[in-house]
């Protein structure tokens, strides 16, 4: 996994530790092989900020045995902060200034805490919209995870994102519903993704709108779309860069939640992500959690280690392979320059020439998907 330590930051030692391949500045060097620059704009609120660069480089650095990747982390000053975080933040990441001057290959940009209803309120919007805007002229492509995706489609598109009745959360299977894009060669055709959220945007919006949908499932609706240049924006609903203990982490923090009175009701078990044991284990925690509540007892600890070694990732490898792709296109097509988006030649409006290829098959270009 040949990331490269340009820096201090320690998620690169932490996934040292986990055995990851990361290269020195010196040893990259010897390598005749040209590093591949990735801006990930990191909008996570202080408590995730570390685990989501450390799930984003795995799956980067997982995604290519060869090629040598920089990841340039940085995010948006108008996020409230903590002095831990504005420490790690000063001390790790760069300005967006500098990202500007400089140039990238690739950009993804992370979720983010939401407070308001409306998107276009959140204090992340306007400078959001200065990054996006700035991507869209020097930036090969973009990868979007989940609430960005639903920030870029509104500011991009006007796209409203929709209410869901209960969460779309857990593990869920989605069947590739465009298998002549590049982005989904070699990856399964079935293939399951994370979702955590309570909005969506639905396949019919993205249609409309001129968007390409490439993955989507019956349960939890489009995963994977692409602009309608058929990838200048890559856009994801679902989070294949969790790691196998996310969505327990998110379920002992909502429970959490309801223990203290911040939620109204004990949170839900996770869909398709416990096997019969720990679905078990978390029924009976839940009952000794409200005969402690009624009883006004000490709350039993969360039996999170009797959990993990139960728990199976049935995502990662779609995810890698994804990942590994969209790599491999943004390297196909780049300028060897990082400050310019493309090499001479490419069609900006159809970079890959898929909507060219589509055309002359006879192939729709908007989605088939049956769901």
């Amino acid at each position: 996994m040949p990331l490269v330590a340009h820096n201090n930051l320690p998620s690169y030692e932490r996934l040292r530790e986990e055995g990851y391949r990361i290269l020195s500045p010196e040893r990259a060097q010897d390598q005749n092989i040209r590093a591949l620059h990735i801006g990930l704009l990191n909008m996570m609120p202080d408590a995730a900020l570390e685990a989501t660069e450390r799930q984003f480089f795995r799956l980067v650095g997982s995604s290519n045995p060869i090629s040598q990747f920089r990841i340039h982390p940085f995010t948006l000053d108008e996020i409230p902060r903590g002095d831990s975080a504005k420490q790690h933040i000063s001390q790790f990441y760069e300005p967006f200034s500098t990202i500007q001057e400089l140039g990238l290959d690739a950009l993804i940009i992370s979720g983010a805490n939401v407070t308001e209803p409306d998107l276009s309120r959140e204090v992340f919007w306007e400078p959001l919209l200065k990054v996006i805007g700035w991507a869209d002229v020097n930036v090969t492509s973009t990868l979007c995870s989940c609430l960005a995706t639903h920030a870029v489609l509104l500011a991009r598109y006007n796209i409203k994102r929709k209410g869901l009745e209960r969460k779309c959360w857990g593990v869920y299977e989605h069947d590739v519903v465009r298998q002549d894009h590049p982005l989904v060669q070699d990856v399964n055709t079935r293939l399951f993704v994370p979702h955590s959220r309570f909005n969506e945007v639905t396949a019919q919006q993205l249609t409309d709108a001129g968007l390409h949908v490439l993955i989507s499932g019956e349960e939890p609706g489009v995963q994977l779309a692409v602009s309608p240049d058929g990838f200048r924006t890559v856009f994801m609903q679902g989070h294949p860069e969790y790691d196998s203990i996310s969505l327990l982490k998110e379920y002992k923090r909502d429970i959490g939640g309801f223990i203290t009175g911040q939620l109204p009701a004990y949170p839900p078990i996770p869909r398709h992500y416990f096997d019969r044991y720990n679905k078990a284990l978390f029924d009976e925690y839940k009952e000794r959690v409200r005969l402690a509540l009624s009883e006004g007892s000490a709350i039993p600890a969360f039996p999170e280690k009797l959990a993990l070694d139960r728990l199976c990732n049935t995502w990662h490898d779609s995810g890698e392979a994804l990942v590994g792709n969209w790599i491999g296109l943004v390297y196909q097509i780049t300028n060897r320059l990082r400050e310019l988006p493309f090499m001479d030649g490419v069609d900006s409006d159809d970079p890959l020439g898929w909507l060219c290829r589509a055309s002359r098959n006879g192939r729709v270009t908007g989605n088939n998907s049956p769901f």
